[in-house]
This record gives structure tokens, sequence and C-alpha cells, in this order.
């Protein structure tokens, strides 16, 4: 079944009451918003435009958008179903709510400045109907300029990883495979990019969840606010016998850093680290000694000192890293 028909040279959409009581949505899509209408609007298009082979709803949550998201989704896409918030109650809060009204086989979390860029989202569902293992599985995620947005292939935010990551170390000689597996674990830069393999950590913009996942390891935690809270869902998976695998069958283009991300920099570039703090503190630090820990939380405050600086004087500002 198709949310979509071709008539008169124009792609257009029907909502199909009757045929949806009949057949149940093999993938709920869920979005959270908050002030990026006009991205969301061409979320919305690819998935409508690109999505013809599998049942499939669409959750929108709205955190207390002021720019009109709301009225533009009940009047261009009447498909899709909302929960509108009247405060902002954060990225993972937000995904639970809808998680928990889906009625798809699996989750498909997508940000709003995210853009499906083909139609092989039946790739992705293919893999995990083949891979009874399988937990969470992730696209390939590519910046506005094409590269690849490396978050959506990750190992854990270890110590040594951690030190790698922020002080740019993986990036220094890109070429050389000693380098990039002493220093690039991380972004798992050993590991091909173009190629499925097994991972630590997928990306929140774009990944698929199995529901029977969720079932057993609970929803995302609601104690980050923003940021990491992907991190801790693939870890506990993992950590409960779920296998994370990246799959670059399907490519989708992540513009970041846009809607409330912009008008709230400072605010969420303290929630970033501070999420930071709390992975750490909650499944790491009790690998190590009080020294060590001790350097590492010094060394964190010092990251998010930093990085308040350098955005005090860019013009385009960054949470996390560029993209």
């Amino acid at each position: 079944m198709a949310w979509r028909y071709q008539k008169n040279g124009q792609v257009e959409r029907r909502t199909l009451i009757d045929q949806r009581m009949e057949f149940q949505p093999v993938i709920s899509i869920i979005i959270v918003n908050h002030n990026a209408r006009d991205f969301l609007k061409r979320c919305l298009q690819s998935i409508f435009e690109k999505i013809s082979d599998v049942v499939f709803e669409v959750w929108v949550v709205d955190n207390a958008s002021s720019d009109g998201s709301i009225e533009m989704i009940r009047q261009e896409f009447p498909e899709v179903k909302i929960i509108a918030n009247k405060e902002n109650v954060g990225f993972a809060k937000a995904n639970n709510q809808a998680i928990q009204k889906s009625e798809g086989k699996y989750i498909f979390l997508l940000n709003p400045d995210a853009v499906l860029l083909d139609s092989n989202l039946k790739e992705l569902i293919n893999f995990m109907e083949q891979n009874d293992e399988v937990g969470m599985c992730g696209p390939l995620i590519v910046n506005r300029d094409g590269s690849m947005q490396r978050q959506c292939k990750r190992g854990l935010p270890t110590l040594w990883n951690s030190v790698s990551y922020y002080l740019g170390l993986w990036k220094l000689f890109p070429t050389n495979k000693w380098w990039r597996k002493t220093f690039g674990g991380y972004f798992l830069l050993a590991k091909p990019d173009d190629q499925i393999c097994e991972v630590d950590c997928l990306s929140g913009a774009a990944m698929i969840v199995r529901n029977e996942t969720i079932k057993e390891i609970g929803l995302m935690c609601e104690d980050y606010i923003m940021y990491m809270d992907d991190i801790d869902w693939c870890y506990r998976a993992k950590k409960a016998g779920w296998k994370v695998y990246y799959v670059p069958l399907m490519k989708v283009m992540h513009y970041g850093g846009v809607g409330g991300s912009q008008l709230h920099v400072y605010k969420n570039i303290y929630y970033f680290y501070h999420s930071a703090y709390l992975f750490y503190k909650r499944y790491l630090a009790s690998q190590y000694n009080f020294v060590i820990n001790f350097v590492y939380y010094v060394g964190l405050l010092l990251a998010f000192v930093l990085k308040i600086v350098i955005n005090l004087f860019r013009k385009e500002k960054i949470i996390g890293s560029k993209k």
C-alpha cells in the first residue's frame, strides 16, 4: 500500500482510512519539532515523496513551537498525527510520547531538519527482518555538502575516545590506518563508511528501532534534555544483548543545528556537555579511578567553557560538531 499516487503528472497524497484499518503500519516515523517549520515541511515532503512501498504512519511531536509549525502540518499534511505540547519537554520525552502511541513494528526517529534522499527505507526494514538479533539500525547520514555526518557510525564515548574527539586528534592524519584506529574510535574510523557494520551507537537524527527492543530495554532516558539520549539508548540495547548496525543502504541529509538549536544556543551547549557528563558518570566512571575521573570532568568543563567562548565570536553557532 502506498501513501501517494500519480495524477496529471503531479504527486498527490490521499489518506487511506479504510485501507489503514486493514493494514497495521510496518514503521512509525516520529519527528520532534521545535520552531523548525520550513525544515519540517521539507522533511515531510521527502517522506511522502520517497516512501511508496512501505505501510507507515507519521507522528510529529511539537514542543511548543511559535512559528506556525502545527498550522502548516494541518493544512499541508493532514495525514500526519500531531502531539502538541504546551512546553518544550525535550527530545527524549517528546519521542517517548509518540512511541507509546505508535502502531508500527519499527520506530523511525527522524529529525525535522532531515531529508530522505532516496526510496530505500524498505532496504533497512528488510535488513531488520532478516536479522532478528538486530535491535537498532541507522542509515548513512550526510551533511548539506554531501560529506558524511560521522555521528551516524560511532563508538562509545569512553575516556580515550572522548579525549581523541574533543582534542580533534581523530582528524589529524585521515589517511593513516594506525592513526585512524588509535585515535578514531569515537567515529569508528577503522570500519569502512560504505559497508554494513556493527557499531556501538547511531545518530538520533535518523535511526530505526525494533519495537520489541523498546519493550525490553524501555523508552529513551528522559534525564537527557538534548543530546546523548541516542547513545544511552544504543548502549542499553547492546547491554541487553541486541546488536546495533550501521546500514548505508539508505541516505539521509541532516542540516543540523537549526530551529530551536539556533534560538537557544548557549543553553543547548550546556545541555550538550551536561549530557556527556551524565552518560560518563552513569556508565563509564566506575571503570576508572578517582584521579582519571577527575581529569575527565575537568577536561569536560574546560571544553564547555572553550565552546562558549568560541561561539561568542562566531556568526554561525556550533553546539557539537560542525555539520
